[in-house]
């Protein structure tokens, strides 16, 4: 596949595509190619496969499978569309089978037969049934088949204000056998859309909720329990692996990981995905068998992200038989929530998009798009690995010595989040990772990181920041940060410190937050957040307002007219399954609040993401679902139209409002 990229590069007049200049940009690296789609067609891609003649078959979630021709783009330009089945109740996985295609609906997995051969499926067989409670999050995914032939599917949680598995084996991950047999492998899933094989074993992805603080990745076995406990609800029922019941479960707040410590059999995930500062709704994953012809990632997974329109790339390893890695930046910019990859014929990946409903930062309602390797090598960080005292980051091209000998080039911290049945979590247990010395290869290829080991803490999140690297000719790093998950320290010998290129002068460490800490930043009060009735108010507020959340990331309420100066009280009620805050803003000024709560990083869950700006007039904490906030303000008294918004990441572009102030 790499020659089939070349010589296509060089037939585009790319001839100097290896050439080394001094671009930054992501698109300079990654094309993202769009597909046409017809107006009549509504893509919201639920699943999709690349078939060996080169169509692509996709399922909707409008209840109908397209074979689209074409889809490269090739001679004219255009794609051609087919529809070959319909009917079918939110099918969101696809897989084809040389003579049939097994799809996923709600309720079952049916198998699709074009048994005259004019296109068009005729036979709708049901090939595996679940019950259903009718509950509107009971979304069913699969099947995805493994290297060995067995066949998986899983299915999500009902939604009840909590996670909740009111019909069977809901929350679970079942093997598909080919009598249509299921049976019970692994539970604790929440809304478990990614799924496949990595290197033979099994993993899935999971998005913030209840029990799950973060967006995470999870090496599975059978009889693993993943974290949510409402799936534990079937543990008793004949052929289930898994022993625990959910009063095994405590609800202390505890990291996960020392809760598993406990309780046999909770796994820990391989790969925290940092909630807001790498996306916020993990979704399809696949790993990189293109044999360089995406670039110089072989190996390594991209994962897709529903809510922030983005893939990030994670490059695992295993230490002491556990599979733990790193999670990078890799593409943003799609134009809709990204539900499904698939490798294409010429190592491409195909992009498969919806946001109905799982509202995305990319502004169409679907899409599918192509992302193809320029084949310019971008200067990343592309790989980190354990070492018994610190870390070693190897590069894709030579990095400058000078740049990567210099303290101040880096910045390490570790962080996690708790374990309890609120959805998601804050940023807790922040501690700054001080370096001790810094090792450049002769070659300029590797850097180790070391630090004072007792730093190293197991389950947690070790960020590394390496913004001053530059490359041999001067590229700056296009992501300069990576999240590493470290379950297991790697055992071998530690660098002597005469063999440090650098050594580190020790500097006070003042980062250290403690659980509390981060809690009470995060509730305390101030004037711009006051949650209780002013005594003063003797007569109660002037005005009361109510405003609630509806799917697709909106207010209820999109315009509100006050009277300058008055006594207000607002109610915010968050009727959404995600979390929401509320902010009012000065006139003009919602973007860039929005983007300054975006870019709070670490901090951002400690500050409810509400960035400390004179922008910000008034504004709630962050509220969990089915939770309610109010607070009290007196208008301004100058007359305008100011703004409200959720500050949340990745919500602000289409969570806002109008607040007019009038006379």
């Amino acid at each position: 596949m790499k020659n089939i990229l070349l010589a296509s590069l060089i037939s585009l007049g790319c001839a100097n595509v290896y050439a080394q200049s001094k671009p930054n940009k992501e698109d300079d690296f990654y094309r993202i190619i769009t597909i046409p789609i017809p107006d009549n067609i509504k893509m919201e891609v639920g699943g999709m496969q690349v078939l060996p003649d080169g169509r692509l078959a996709t399922s909707t979630r409008r209840g109908e499978v397209w074979m689209i021709g074409n889809p490269y783009l090739k001679g004219d330009g255009k794609p051609s569309f087919h529809r070959f089945a319909s009917g079918l109740h939110e099918p969101l996985g696809l897989l084809y089978r040389g003579k049939d295609f097994l799809v996923s609906q709600r309720g079952e997995v049916t198998r699709l037969v074009d048994s005259d051969n004019d296109g068009v499926a005729d036979v709708y067989d049901s090939f595996a049934k679940w019950p259903l409670s009718g509950n509107y999050h009971q979304y069913s995914y699969g099947p995805v088949p493994m290297p060995n032939g067995e066949l998986l599917v899983t299915l999500n949680l009902d939604w009840v204000g909590r996670g909740a598995s009111q019909s069977k084996w809901r929350g679970w991950m079942l093997k598909l056998g080919e009598d249509g047999k299921l049976t019970p492998f692994a539970t604790g899933l929440r809304s478990p859309s990614g799924f496949g094989s990595y290197k033979g074993d099994i993993f899935y992805t999971e998005n913030q909720g209840d029990w799950v603080g973060s967006g995470r990745m999870t090496h599975l076995e059978k009889g693993d329990f993943a974290g949510n406990p409402a799936g534990l609800r079937w543990s008793k029922e004949e052929g289930s692996p898994v022993k625990l019941t959910p009063d095994d479960i405590p609800n202390t707040g505890e990291p996960l990981y020392d809760v598993a410590k406990r309780v046999k059999g909770l796994k820990p995930p391989a790969v925290w995905f940092p909630h807001t500062l790498v996306g916020i709704s993990t979704s399809d994953f696949k790993e990189d068998v293109t044999s360089g012809a995406f670039g110089p990632f072989t190996g390594q997974m991209f994962v897709g992200d529903q809510g922030h329109s983005i893939i990030t790339r994670v490059d695992l390893e295993k230490v002491n038989g556990v599979w733990q890695g790193t999670v990078f930046p890799f593409r943003e910019g799609f134009m809709s929530g990204i539900l499904r990859l698939e490798w294409g014929l010429d190592g491409s990946l195909f992009v498969g998009q919806t946001s109905r409903g799982w509202s995305a930062t990319g502004k169409s309602e679907f899409g599918i798009q192509r992302l193809a390797w320029t084949g310019k090598m971008p200067f990343e960080m592309k790989t980190v690995r354990s070492m018994p005292d610190g870390f070693e980051i190897t590069f894709t091209t030579a990095v400058d010595k000078k740049a990567a000998a210099d303290q101040e080039s880096y910045k390490l911290n570790s962080f996690t989040y708790k374990y309890h049945q609120t959805y998601g979590s804050p940023i807790v247990n922040t501690e700054e990772v001080p370096l001790k010395g810094i090792v450049v290869s002769e070659d300029g290829m590797r850097v180790r990181l070391v630090v004072d080991p007792a730093k190293l803490r197991k389950g947690y999140i070790h960020e590394i920041k390496a913004e001053g690297i530059k490359a041999a000719d001067g590229n700056s790093l296009l992501h300069s940060i990576g999240y590493y998950t470290l379950n297991e320290i790697a055992s071998g010998t530690a660098i002597n410190p005469s063999q440090f290129t650098t050594t580190v002068k020790a500097t006070v460490d003042h980062s250290a937050h403690n659980m509390a800490t981060a809690d009470a930043a995060n509730t305390a009060p101030s004037a711009k957040r006051v949650t209780e009735m002013p005594a003063s108010w003797t007569s109660g507020p002037d005005q009361t307002i109510t405003i609630g959340t509806v799917p697709g990331l909106k207010f209820d309420i999109s315009e509100i007219q006050v009277k300058a100066g008055s006594r207000i009280r607002v109610v915010f009620n968050n009727n959404d399954d995600m979390l929401h805050n509320l902010v009012i803003t000065k006139p003009g000024k919602l973007n860039a609040v929005g983007e300054a709560g975006l870019n709070l990083g670490l901090k951002g869950s400690e500050l409810s993401y509400v960035p400390r700006t004179d922008d910000v007039l008034f504004h709630t904490n962050i509220v969990e679902p089915e939770k309610t906030e109010s607070i009290y303000f007196v208008a301004p008294k100058q007359p305008g139209n100011y703004q409200y918004v959720c500050t949340f990441p990745g919500h602000y572009t289409l969570m806002q409002g109008k607040l007019k102030v009038v006379k």
